[in-house]
């Protein structure tokens, strides 16, 4: 994956490496639910929706696929590409649909919570988190 600087075509921060890390399952499973796709086609893919900001290099997709493997959350099959290449074809699984669902609900919990602490433009506790003889 590529280091946090910017895309010369757009000037797109990407996003750094270790971040990308904590969320390439998900990414993966989400490209997937899409239709099978080989390794370069997913990598392609991601770096295309996210408009540049995504850049996973095979050193992260490839262990990453290899992992959601031994899980059984997607299965591969050999094939030709579209450019008649052989190539390992990657598709999701039962299992990977639903750890896919869990992933999200999960995503969506996490970016919520860290959405509602930067959004948070005072000081003092909320009024859950005050303690006894406060104001709230």
């Amino acid at each position: 994956m590529t280091q946090n600087r910017m895309s010369k075509s757009r000037e797109t921060p990407q996003v750094r490496s270790d971040v990308l890390q904590g969320t390439l399952d998900l990414l993966i499973l989400k490209t997937l639910s899409l239709g099978p796709q080989h390794g370069w086609g997913i990598s392609q893919r991601l770096q295309q929706v996210s408009e540049d900001a995504l850049a996973v290099g095979q050193g992260s997709l490839y262990p990453a696929l290899h992992r959601l493997q031994r899980k059984g959350a997607i299965e591969s099959e050999w094939g030709s590409s579209e450019n008649n290449r052989r190539a390992r074809f990657y598709r999701l699984t039962i299992e990977g649909e639903r750890l896919l669902g869990r992933e999200l609900e999960t995503w969506r919990f996490f970016t919520g919570a860290v959405e509602r602490v930067l959004a948070c433009d005072e000081l003092e506790a909320p009024p859950a988190l005050a303690g006894p003889g406060s104001d709230r």
